[in-house]
């Protein structure tokens, strides 16, 4: 595996772009932290100054100045410390706040075709656990690497400065403590890109297996789901023991230098204080420096498990950044305050693969405040042609044309406003009724919310609620039939009073009572609006103004009702015949 280094200069640029407005704060942060080390090397120099100039040389009345001066330099390693952690954790939350805004805004730019390529769970994986990641890499992390190989050289620093001959026995063991390291890094770098890649297929694994919990249940499929979960959790516990193994490996192997060290050390300054080579002071003094020089050393293991995780996380994060939109507005991106409804495809082709079209050549026209109705077999393009329109994907050939301008110089948000949308698959979102039909749009008040339930046949039903259209949604409303949550979108497109209306199935889960109001709500709501009405059941579209038929993709008859079912051989009047049997195509 390609070796990346434990701190990756790359990302750390990148990461600065993010602390940067904190700078100053971070900078107050690392002020603090030199004073901590400052303080923290005082001490042991302290202790030798008690030791050669009044316990050694039996001066007792001299102990009280070196005492309070500790005592003083003890009370400020503690606030030293209290404020170092303060600023560094809110420029580390900050920084996380920021960043994960920036990457959710990025998922909701971001096309379909991404979004069909990405599970769910990986990307929370990305919002959620890769995020925590960098937070602790940012909070105890780098810095605290930093502050740890600052403290190293301070101390090697003194070490030289009081004695070179103890200083040099000291200092013997950092080249194999740099060697241990080394090996270390390389294994503890691919174990974590290791657990960070199963923690994302958990995830995925959870959310759908928990999304589709009831699907589970219905065909007795929990033992299967159990077992597949345990495997895919038995690969994250093996992969995190497999870091846990390195990460005590290093923290062992560096205990047992510290400890040979300062046995080492005791031999070396027992026989200098022999030989009048040092102080009883100079020895007390190095065995405390000692013990500081291998504190950090220890701590650089958990460090560098940290920053290894974060590393890894950090790269798949700006992956995520890095991936831009292929649907975006253009630079002079066209608005019109109020669109006609003409809508025209001139020999459209499209293929979600790019050798595998599912739409071949198409054109028709639909001329504003048209009703037109999509029919055909399953796979035969119906779909397709709506996510055309509102540009969830972009033409491989030909155009669309909405008021004589291509859907390409729209600008998005506009064109996906002026085109109310309602698909089969429903969505609704924890919170209210009000808030799930204006989706919290500032211009649709609650008076714009009830005209629109009443326009689908809802109010008496919401009416009946103890809170109205305030009454609370479940977590993708589960207090809510499937008819009722169709009812539901239904009202969502109408509250937005687009100038095109689209109905993707809009009745394929709608009982028969509620089609009837459901059928009444389109003849009446929709108006003069140009609409698309996509239906498998033929009798909810005989009413209107043109019928198109596709199959494998290409426009193979259009017109009436009655105009269609006279084709003896036509795929429109099989279908008919089909419905009118009991079948269903």
């Amino acid at each position: 595996m390609h070796d990346v280094p434990a701190v990756d200069v790359h990302l750390i640029r990148r990461l600065w772009t993010y602390i940067s407005p904190y700078r100053l704060l971070a900078a107050l942060s690392l002020v603090l932290l030199a004073g901590v080390n400052t303080v923290q090397l005082a001490q042991p120099y302290l202790l030798k100054y008690a030791i050669d100039e009044s316990i050694a040389v039996s001066r007792l009345d001299g102990l009280a100045y070196p005492a309070m001066l500790f005592l003083f330099v003890v009370f400020m390693e503690f606030f030293l410390r209290f404020g170092q952690l303060y600023t560094m954790e809110i420029v580390g939350q900050n920084v996380i706040y920021d960043l994960r805004c920036a990457i959710f805004s990025r998922l909701l730019t971001l096309d379909a075709e991404f979004h069909n390529k990405n599970p769910v769970g990986r990307l929370m994986t990305r919002v959620t656990s890769d995020v925590e990641a960098l937070q602790e890499a940012l909070t105890s992390g780098l810095v605290l690497i930093l502050a740890d190989l600052a403290k190293i050289l301070g101390i090697i620093a003194i070490l030289l400065w009081l004695d070179l001959h103890l200083a040099a026995a000291t200092l013997a063991v950092i080249p194999p403590m740099l060697a241990v390291s080394w090996y270390f890094r390389r294994r503890m770098r691919a174990t974590y890109r290791q657990v960070r890649k199963i923690v994302a297929r958990l995830n995925t694994f959870l959310q759908e297996q928990v999304s589709g919990i009831r699907l589970v249940q219905a065909f007795c499929r929990e033992r299967e789901i159990e077992a597949r979960f345990a495997k895919l959790n038995e690969e994250h516990r093996d992969a995190e023991e497999r870091g846990v193994v390195f990460d005590s490996a290093f923290s062992a192997v560096a205990e047992l230098l510290g400890t040979l060290t300062l046995a080492w050390i005791l031999w070396v300054g027992g026989r200098r204080i022999l030989g009048d080579g040092i102080t009883f002071g100079t020895l007390v003094a190095f065995v405390g420096y000692a013990q500081r020089f291998f504190e950090p050393v220890q701590q650089l293991s958990q460090r560098y498990a940290v920053m290894q995780s974060a590393m890894a996380s950090t790269e798949r994060l700006f992956d995520l950044l890095d991936t831009h939109p292929r649907i975006v507005s253009p630079v002079n991106a066209m608005e019109p305050a109020r669109l006609r409804g003409e809508i025209i495809f001139e020999n459209v082709t499209f293929g979600y693969a790019a050798d595998q079209p599912v739409l071949r050549n198409v054109s028709f026209r639909i001329a504003p405040g048209e009703k037109i109705a999509i029919v055909g077999w399953t796979g035969s393009g119906k779909s397709t042609v709506i996510r055309l329109l509102v540009r969830l994907y972009d033409v491989q050939g030909g155009r669309i044309l909405l008021d004589g301008i291509d859907l390409r110089d729209f600008d998005l948000m506009h064109l996906r406003r002026s085109i109310g949308v309602v698909v089969q698959d429903h969505f609704l979102f924890s919170g209210t009724i009000a808030t799930n039909v204006s989706l919290d749009h500032p211009k649709i008040d609650a008076r714009r919310v009830t005209r629109a339930l009443d326009a689908v046949g809802m109010s008496r039903r919401i009416a009946a609620l103890p809170e109205g259209i305030d009454s609370a949604v479940a977590e993708r409303g589960g207090n809510f039939s499937v008819g009722e949550k169709q009812l539901l979108s239904f009202a969502r497109a109408l509250a937005f009073e687009s100038d095109v209306m689209v109905l993707d199935e809009a009745t394929a889960s709608i009982d028969t009572g509620s089609e009837a109001a459901l059928q009444h709500a389109i003849e009446t709501a929709l108006g003069d609006r140009t609409s698309i009405i996509i239906a498998h059941r033929l009798a909810a579209i005989r009413q209107v103004d043109r019928i198109l038929v596709f199959h494998h993709g290409m426009l193979t008859e259009q017109g009436t009702h009655s105009e269609l079912i006279k084709i003896k051989d036509g795929l429109y009047r099989a279908l008919h015949d089909l419905q009118t049997e009991g079948g269903r195509p």
